[in-house]
């Protein structure tokens, strides 16, 4: 895995897990990881979209597909 997306992965678990403890560091390390301002738009928003419909799913109780791991 590139180191790219390793900071990119950092920053959307960091996002979704302590929300509240990111800084403009964090932002920084995006971008010195050459990614753009729309770039990093966009992975807060699928960060973010993806933990409002978790949390949407689990809040209405909708089960876990058959196929899917619980692992």
């Amino acid at each position: 895995m590139s180191d790219s997306r390793k900071t990119m992965l950092n920053f959307a678990v960091k996002l979704t897990n302590t929300p509240k403890s990111l800084e403009i560091t964090d932002i920084k390390k995006l971008r010195s990881a050459e990614f753009s301002d729309r770039d990093i738009l966009d992975i807060v928003e699928v960060t973010a979209y993806y933990a409002y419909a978790n949390r949407l799913a689990d809040g209405l109780g909708v089960a876990i597909e058959d196929w899917l791991s619980d692992d």
